[in-house]
């Protein structure tokens, strides 16, 4: 009987869905606003991963080693549970020349500081 008590108590929580932290907006700006300037000056893609808090960056442009010109966020970012969805309008200088794009990043501030370009 003793164990079933313990065995109740051990697997007490499992399997319940808990849901994510909300994004915190200010520290998503903050972080997208970190991550594109650090890209303009020429960072690596992973230079954020060292400062404190690390910022994690997925961006398949910054990783192909395309230089960032210049860039202009077309919205304040939207909330959605725990991401922020912000369109940015991209100045890159390619092999061919410049091109201009405009594309979505989706940033997460908990459990870490993310922003990846959202690719589909």
């Amino acid at each position: 009987m003793l164990s079933l008590g313990l065995f109740g108590l051990a697997t007490a929580g499992c399997g319940g869905t808990s849901k994510p932290a909300p994004v915190a907006m200010d520290r998503a700006q903050a972080a997208l606003k970190t991550a594109l300037e650090s890209w303009k000056k020429g960072d690596s893609y992973t230079a954020l991963q060292s400062q404190s808090p690390p910022i994690f960056v997925i961006d398949p442009d910054w990783e192909d080693g395309r230089e960032l010109q210049e860039y202009q966020l077309l919205d304040e970012g939207e909330a959605k549970d725990a991401h922020m969805f912000c369109r940015v309008r991209l100045v890159v200088r390619t092999k061919s020349g410049t091109e201009q794009r405009e594309v979505t990043y989706v940033v997460s501030t908990s459990p870490n500081l993310t922003v990846s370009r959202k690719l589909f």
